[in-house]
């Protein structure tokens, strides 16, 4: 998904003016819209629904991190020891 200078970058004045047509475009093309302020890029506008997949996306990432944090320090254990304490703790 790669952002198109002339489509995806609306100055702040746009969005004041075009607010509906540019939610359309995000809606339309799933990429993001840049708003810019006296030339400069200042916010993004982005569709929840890609919004949602990238914060899972991330989410995800920062966990896949941890564990691998945990093995590269040696925080690891058995399945099997894992198994039996997931098990034991359904119970309580």
């Amino acid at each position: 998904m790669t952002a198109s200078i002339i489509e995806d970058f609306k100055s702040v004045s746009d969005l004041k003016k075009k607010t509906s047509e540019i939610f359309k475009q995000i809606r339309h093309t799933g990429r993001p819209v840049f708003i810019t302020v006296n030339g400069k890029p200042n916010a993004v506008l982005i569709d929840i629904d890609v919004f949602e997949k990238k914060l899972k996306a991330l989410n995800l990432g920062i966990l896949l991190n941890e564990a691998e944090e945990d093995v590269k320090n040696g925080n690891i254990r058995s399945a099997r020891d894992f198994l039996r304490e997931l098990k034991l703790s359904a119970k309580l």
